[in-house]
């Protein structure tokens, strides 16, 4: 029997580690973590985990030293255009965006030519300039780009955006999103075959808990003159499974729907007739 681990690579602190350990916590998958761990073993599924710099993974990967590992999709548009990309995660989320100071008046792309950006993205912010016609000086800095603007080292930045607060506060406007970015599965092109086996049964199971994040199990009640308006409002996996219930003339409707529908979807079912609506999260989805 095959004694080969799947080398994942994971970012060694932050966000993007915990939600990743996390994500593997519910596809089944038990590490054991020791503080300040480089390397980390599964219990119970062929996978080695190997903490590392966010940066440096596109390399790693490339290079076979890792088969696959979770990333910012961003770090692969700058760093990693050649390595294949899994699934997206839903986690991480975040854009690429260009600021300038709150006191600059922006009236388009164009007021970028000829100016000084600052940023940790020069390939993504190259190929945004190129794209669109305009010539800039980019002065590359790793860490606190914010404050180039500030200290008169720039004219715009472009950073990493989440929730907008750190450009709030160093008095920087957004004006250009570039891209919008999340995690993402990544996947070395010299995974081996064997390997590549282990991937596919992690892929799956990766696959069944995204489903369940962005799905809820709803039942409820319906007289049986409404079943039919009813159901034609439930894009279920299938069709909804309907019960008969002990009270004459009422059934009991059973089906699953995606997140982003379920307040559209709970306010028609209503209209329609439904009632004891009952909500339920689902924990794996298998399809």
């Amino acid at each position: 029997m095959s004694n080969q681990k799947l080398r994942i690579a994971i970012q060694k602190s932050g966000r993007l580690n915990e939600d990743s350990l996390k994500i593997l916590k519910e596809a089944g998958i038990s590490i054991d973590n020791g503080k300040e761990q480089l390397k980390a073993v599964s219990r119970n599924f062929p996978l080695e985990v190997l903490y590392l710099r966010n940066g440096d993974i596109p390399q790693y990967l490339r290079d076979g030293v890792v088969d696959i590992a979770i990333l910012g999709e961003n770090v692969l548009v700058e760093k990693g255009e050649d390595i294949i990309r899994g699934e997206k995660l839903g986690f991480s989320k975040c854009r690429v965006s260009m600021a300038v100071p709150k006191s600059v008046k922006y009236n388009g792309i164009q007021d970028l030519d000829g100016k000084k950006i600052a940023t940790s993205y020069p390939n993504t912010v190259n190929a945004f300039l190129k794209e669109n016609g305009i010539q800039a000086d980019l002065h590359i800095i790793n860490g606190s780009v914010e404050i180039a603007p500030n200290i008169g080292l720039a004219d715009a930045i472009c950073d990493i955006v989440s929730s907008g607060s750190t450009l709030f506060k160093n008095n920087l406007k957004e004006v250009e999103v570039m891209l919008k970015s999340e995690a993402i599965l990544a996947i070395s092109p010299k995974i081996t075959e064997e390997r590549q086996v282990i991937l596919e049964k992690l892929q799956f199971r990766l696959k069944s808990v995204l489903n369940a994040r962005t799905s809820k199990y709803i039942l409820l009640n319906a007289p049986n003159d409404k079943i039919e308006a009813i159901t034609k409002l439930l894009p279920g996996m299938r069709s909804p499974t309907i019960l008969p219930l002990a009270e004459k003339g009422w059934s009991s409707v059973h089906t699953v729907i995606n997140e982003e529908r379920f307040w559209e979807v709970i306010d028609q079912l209503k209209e329609t007739g439904a009632e004891g609506i009952l909500v339920v999260p689902i924990e794996k989805m298998v399809i």
